[in-house]
């Protein structure tokens, strides 16, 4: 049971608690107790989706090909998160995103199927970056550069 909630917690980023709760709840099953964290992530995320964003990173992202770039500004809570190394490869996979993706407007953008994982959408990482980091994040701008 021990390496099983270690490797949930590293898949999922959750708590001891929470791990060891979905797996009670889940009787030791590891997809039934992934399900019961990530639903209980989103709830969290939703939350956390009002409140005030100060801080963030600017990030740019640059094609293999050279010929296309995107500029991206994400907001978060704190500073702390700002220069956590998670946040910050969350923010250049949205510059890569808009690279790949070309949204015309944070909308679409927000409504796209990630590019690094074809089973959920930008709105849906964002929830799980929130639910796992515990503030607030929004993509507030970005810019596409094509030659």
């Amino acid at each position: 049971m021990l390496e099983l909630i270690k490797e949930i917690r590293k898949q999922t980023g959750a708590g001891v608690v929470d791990v060891k709760n979905a797996l009670n709840e889940s009787a030791g099953d590891k997809n039934k107790a992934l399900k019961i964290l990530k639903e209980r992530g989103l709830q969290k995320a939703d939350k956390k989706i009002d409140r005030v964003v100060g801080e963030g990173v600017i990030v740019s992202y640059i094609h293999g090909d050279k010929k296309s770039g995107a500029i991206v500004k994400v907001l978060c809570e704190t500073d702390f998160v700002a220069k956590n190394d998670g946040f910050r490869e969350f923010a250049n996979d949205i510059a890569m995103q808009v690279v790949a993706m070309d949204p015309k407007t944070v909308k679409e953008l927000y409504s796209q199927t990630f590019v690094k994982n074809s089973d959920i959408t930008i709105e849906e990482l964002i929830k799980d970056k929130i639910a796992t980091i515990g503030e607030n994040i929004k993509i507030d701008k970005f810019i596409k550069f094509d030659i």
